[in-house]
């Protein structure tokens, strides 16, 4: 059960905030089949579908919250939606988390107005993360702390790959940032890098990452915590989300093709290997 002191605006949490605070706020709704991660179905079904996003909101919020305790200037934050929901949006997240309801009809409304009440609130800098890249380094969120913590203005922007961001950091309470976006679309990064500049404000652009709502980004996401492949920079382990997909058959059998692909393929380059030491010391 949520208590009461878990909801962000009261006077009980608002004691916890100080200027030096930074909220870090997991923008994310509360996982529902047949509503969440909807491009995944088919080939997941939509209980798989609501539970992946629940793996991804856990594993996102453990993340936060080990970054909280960390550094004491961190405050963990789920913004979640829809209003009445914290019940089931608290029971993801871990106790260090404070809660505060989305308001507002389309993403950047909410987005605005989320970083008003939480600036409101008393905090020195917000940051909101989505909670599509469970595999999020650290050091990337670290690294937005460190520099809206030591600024008077300015703004921390990670590029995801799909031309959106997976996170935003403000010093100040900017809403043009979050006007004339066309949200859910590949513009998004483009189009608040124009804001950003038409502020006129300094920025911080973090590495980019991946965004997983579509089967392409989850084969990456399942090769990545598997082991097949490796990122430049090493991801955070989300336990959570590899427990779950490793339960999906097509997905294990898709990675054992692979594997046994590139079986294939290191024994023709030794085979050819070997065949030209053989023409050397036959010359």
């Amino acid at each position: 059960m949520v208590s009461t002191s878990r909801v962000l605006l009261n006077q009980r949490s608002r004691d916890q905030v100080t200027a030096a605070s930074c909220a870090v706020g997991i923008f994310s709704k509360v996982p529902k089949e047949g509503v969440s991660k909807s491009r995944l179905c088919p080939p997941l079904k939509p209980e798989e579908c609501a539970e992946l996003s629940r793996c991804f909101l856990k594993d996102t919020a453990e993340n936060v919250s080990k970054l909280a305790q960390e550094t004491d200037k961190v405050v963990a934050v789920g913004v979640y939606a829809p209003a009445g929901s914290e019940k089931d949006f608290g029971s993801l997240l871990p106790e260090d988390f404070l809660l505060l309801a989305q308001r507002g009809e389309g993403l950047g409304e909410r987005l605005r107005n989320a970083a008003e009440a939480l600036f409101s609130a008393g905090f020195g800098s917000v940051c909101f993360v989505g909670a599509d890249s469970p595999t999020l380094p650290r050091s990337y969120l670290a690294q937005m702390i460190g520099y809206v913590s030591h600024i008077e203005k300015g703004v921390v922007l990670g590029p995801s790959a799909d031309g959106g961001y997976y996170t935003i950091g403000l010093k100040t309470f900017m809403p043009r940032l979050f006007e004339d976006i066309d949200w859910s679309t590949n513009r998004v990064f483009e189009q608040t890098m124009a804001r950003i500049d038409e502020l006129a404000v300094p920025r911080l652009i973090l590495p980019e990452w991946y965004d997983v709502d579509d089967w392409v980004a989850l084969r990456q996401l399942y090769a990545e915590l598997s082991g097949l492949t490796r990122t430049r920079q090493p991801g955070y382990l989300a336990i959570h989300t590899q427990r779950f997909l490793a339960q999906l058959p097509f997905l294990n059998d898709a990675s054992e093709a692979q594997r046994s692909e590139e079986r294939d393929v290191s024994s023709l380059l030794c085979a050819l290997l070997s065949a030209g030491r053989r023409c050397d010391l036959d010359r």
